[in-house]
């Protein structure tokens, strides 16, 4: 039996693809056309931006960008460079876009995960030492009077 909501959905898509929307040139020319937007009122900040998935990643320059076209403050933003700080700026960058009545559906920073939590807090329980840097839980580096062995 044919499901009529895929069926819609399917028709909605092929319409989508004649309309050229998900054409991966007009995707381009839309990154360009915002980058572009962008760029001109970030230079009233005396910055830009390249990449948008990259240069809004840790979410300063989104926040500053809210900041240049709302003409308010937003909150301070976290400086640290850990996911953890990068997603707590996104986030901001979300409440204060909410804040201002616009609903986001299904829009949002990471959620922190146990395994990232873990990460975080090896990181704080290492950092008063030297020669030691946790990154990840791929490779293992064990520590001995006599030099580093990796496993």
């Amino acid at each position: 039996m044919a499901d009529p909501y895929k069926d819609e959905y399917m028709a909605q898509e092929n319409e989508w693809e004649r309309e050229g929307l998900l054409d991966p040139e007009w995707e381009k020319q839309q990154r360009k056309t915002f980058t572009a937007w962008c760029n001109s009122h970030l230079r009233k900040a005396g910055t830009n931006i390249e990449n948008i998935d990259e240069d809004f990643r840790n979410g300063l320059k989104l926040m500053l960008l809210l900041e240049v076209i709302s003409g308010e403050v937003l909150p301070r933003p976290e400086r640290g460079k850990m996911r953890v700080h990068k997603i707590a700026n996104v986030n901001k960058a979300l409440a204060f876009i909410e804040s201002k009545g616009v609903r986001l559906v299904s829009i949002g920073a990471e959620e922190l995960t146990a395994k990232e939590g873990l990460l975080l807090w090896c990181q704080r329980k290492t950092a008063p030492y030297k020669n030691v840097n946790v990154q990840n839980f791929h490779i293992r580096y064990y520590m001995w009077d006599f030099g580093v062995v990796s496993t």
